[in-house]
């Protein structure tokens, strides 16, 4: 610690009022003029302690520096610098950028931003600060029961939650009376569409050997009653029954039923997002900010004639939605621990998350400001998903999930490719087992 550090868990002293005014939105909710585009330094760097603060890019009428200077603008004692890392479609690229960083235990980044799936990797690795002796049972009673338990490893709190997204199915309202509940009702709708010549795609997803293939396939898996892993993290399902049955289901909205075209297995959430918007799909499986884009006259085609519903399921199964999402965490071998878990504290407080809400459309971990008169007027849509939200499935967890995320990145897009499913999935479970097993 530094001789600074002496405000532990303490933050900062700005207050609603104050900040709102600071950060561009009005006590009443409404929207008002970006002041927030440019703030003052209200003390010299040398006057205060500093901390780096890295973070995924995000997009929305702010940026995430825009955020961080409403921090270094409502108080004087700590000045964060911000080190933007690629966008979360690109996440491969910013877990690497983080390992490199967090291994070296140099203490930089102080704070950083990371998806809920490396918590339990982060927190293993002993990178992760321990945040039980800042956080009340009160405090942590604030958030989401879901999103707050994924922010544990091993019954401890390694980090703090910061927004809660999931995927959810897109559909043109315009065209069906109401969306589809089962696979089989989506398929049946999206033939129909396409053979009458209203649209040209049925369905679009993501079928990219990335990341997101694994949200999807959490999604397609988990709504026929299958699993990845066990909830004890070592045992494999992925080449049962209900699983290969739904990755034969993914291969089939292509090949068999033609409802895909043949490139969502090169298509990430951008590329799947571009042609519904351009008014040629019926259905697409994507994240929230999507909707804004939708109702943006000058990006979409599709402004007012989109609907959101849950992701369909497979008869005798349940809806599912792959819970997403970016958390908090405080480097371990910080030597600025206090003012890092302050900064900390205020990214994830309510006055915080409903500026995240309001101006990057990121959805809040605290009921409270999801259910706010503030977010509702700024963003209706937002709150109409909280049943999407709460109901959220986890992608496995376990500490090696990076390996288990590439072993299945690599077999799955094999078994969409080749339509050679259940071979596939053996060789996966295979893969699988030797990684969690050890």
């Amino acid at each position: 610690m530094t001789d600074n550090d002496d405000h532990v868990g303490k933050p900062a002293a700005v207050g609603r009022r104050q900040f709102l005014k600071v950060a561009g939105i009005t006590t009443g909710g409404v929207l008002a003029a970006p002041a927030i585009l440019k703030l003052a330094s209200v003390a010299s760097a040398a006057d205060r302690t500093n901390i780096t603060f890295a973070s995924a890019k995000f997009f929305g009428k702010r940026t995430v520096a825009e955020m961080v200077d409403v921090f270094n603008q409502s108080q004087s004692r700590i000045l964060v610098r911000y080190d933007e890392l690629p966008p979360p479609s690109a996440s491969t690229e910013v877990h690497q950028g983080l390992v490199q960083r967090l291994a070296k235990k140099d203490g930089s980044p102080d704070v950083f931003t990371q998806d809920v799936v490396w918590i339990a990797e982060f927190a293993g690795a002993g990178w992760a600060l321990p945040l039980d002796e800042y956080v009340t049972a009160d405090e942590a009673g604030a958030y989401f029961p879901g999103v707050l338990a994924a922010c544990k490893w091993q019954g401890k709190l390694t980090a703090l939650p910061w927004y809660v997204d999931s995927g959810m199915l897109y559909y043109r309202k315009d065209l069906v009376s109401s969306p589809p509940e089962t696979w089989e009702q989506l398929v049946a709708a999206a033939t129909d569409l396409v053979k009458a010549g209203k649209v040209k795609i049925g369905f679009s997803w993501q079928a990219k050997q990335a990341e997101v293939l694994i949200c999807d396939l959490v999604e397609f898996v988990t709504s026929n009653g299958g699993s990845i892993l066990g909830d004890d993290g070592k045992t494999v399902h992925i080449a049962d029954d209900a699983a290969v049955e739904a990755v034969q289901f993914m291969y089939d909205t292509i090949e068999k039923y033609k409802i895909s075209p043949p490139d969502v297995r090169s298509w990430d959430e951008e590329p799947s997002r571009t042609p519904f918007t351009g008014g040629d799909v019926a259905f697409l499986r994507n994240w929230s900010y999507v909707y804004s884009i939708c109702q943006d006259k000058a990006a979409s085609s599709v402004v007012d004639k989109v609907g959101v519903a849950p992701l369909p399921h497979f008869e005798g199964g349940k809806s599912a939605a792959c819970l997403g999402g970016y958390q908090y965490g405080v480097n371990a071998s910080t030597k600025n621990r206090d003012a890092s878990v302050e900064f900390l504290k205020w990214l994830s407080s309510p006055e915080t998350q409903l500026l995240f809400a309001t101006e990057l459309g990121l959805a809040p971990s605290r009921p409270a400001v999801f259910d706010s008169a503030e977010l509702g007027k700024a963003q209706p849509f937002m709150q109409t998903l909280k049943p999407v939200f709460v109901g959220a499935t986890a992608r496995p967890v376990t500490p090696k999930y990076s390996q288990v995320s590439l072993a299945l990145q690599s077999a799955v897009s094999k078994a969409v490719t080749n339509g050679n499913v259940a071979d596939a999935l053996k060789e996966a479970k295979t893969r699988l087992e030797g990684i969690v097993g050890t």
